[in-house]
């Protein structure tokens, strides 16, 4: 994948930075395979708004994503296509009975490959099996926490984690982000590395492109005033006046665990994330 930059015909453009979409192959999605999208806006269902910086945006529908994957058949690929829902691009495979389906696109898959899924499944790019039946060593993606639940883990663009090694029905997996965990060998992985590789490299360039995403604009504590904000007030830019950065609630920001100290799934992350 390529990155397409632009003349600085405006101050917008000097910076911006889009994809090449080189491969994509398919420019329209599969009218059985979307479902209208309601806006939230950040609220809940009381109306209340949770997520704050929300709202606006272009109207997007959603695509039904296979992340299961249970049918135990060859499917073909005959389309790679954005998907507006998230940072990678999706597959549309067609099996023998021409029934079709939207995976995760993995790199290096294109029109014409043939995909399966099932325990005795050749170990490339894109094909989906249990981690028992996966080698160490081998990158993964599209992984089960829980078997049969489908893949949650290891979903983004140019993702991938790896088998680092199996006892008993456990198997321990490194994921992006440095953290060991591990899951049962019952749970299924796609073979290989996400597509899409060069999206964390893209520079939006100027704010109405993120309007365009649905992201209003943030507004700094520091120029709020004392009732809005923990860092507000003062004459002129003054500092935060406290230890350490706060959230609009009072709460410590910036490196503060927010984790529940009695988490349940603690018993399965042998090595947290940026721990040395």
């Amino acid at each position: 994948m390529a990155v397409n930059k632009y003349k600085p015909t405006t101050p917008a453009r000097r910076h911006m930075s889009v994809p090449s979409f080189e491969e994509i192959t398919k420019s329209t999605p599969e009218k059985k395979l979307i479902r209208t999208k309601k806006k939230q806006a950040g609220r809940n269902s009381y109306g209340r708004i949770t997520v704050r910086h929300r709202g606006g945006g272009n109207k997007i529908k959603y695509r039904m994503i296979d992340f299961k994957r249970v049918e135990d058949r060859a499917a073909k690929v005959i389309g790679i296509e954005y998907d507006p829902n998230r940072t990678a691009y999706i597959a549309l495979l067609e099996n023998e009975e021409g029934g079709r389906s939207y995976v995760l696109a993995p790199e290096g898959v294109t029109d014409g490959d043939i995909l399966y899924a099932g325990s005795g499944v050749d170990i490339k790019s894109g094909n989906t099996l249990p981690l028992a039946n996966i080698p160490l060593g081998t990158f993964i993606h599209n992984i089960e926490l829980y078997p049969g639940k489908g893949g949650q883990l290891v979903r983004s663009a140019g993702t991938a984690a790896q088998l680092m090694a199996k006892e008993s029905d456990m198997a321990q997996i490194r994921l992006p982000s440095g953290e060991v965990r591990v899951v049962s060998v019952e749970c299924k992985a796609t073979i290989g590395q996400i597509g899409n590789i060069e999206h964390e490299t893209i520079k939006i360039g100027k704010a109405g492109k993120k309007r365009h995403m649905g992201f209003r604009p943030t507004v700094r504590g520091s120029v709020m005033n004392p009732v809005d904000h923990p860092h507000g007030g003062g004459e002129g830019k003054a500092p935060i006046g406290h230890p350490s950065p706060m959230t609009p609630w009072g709460k410590p920001t910036i490196g503060y665990k927010t984790r529940n100290k009695k988490a349940k799934s603690d018993k399965f992350i042998i090595k947290r994330r940026n721990s040395k």
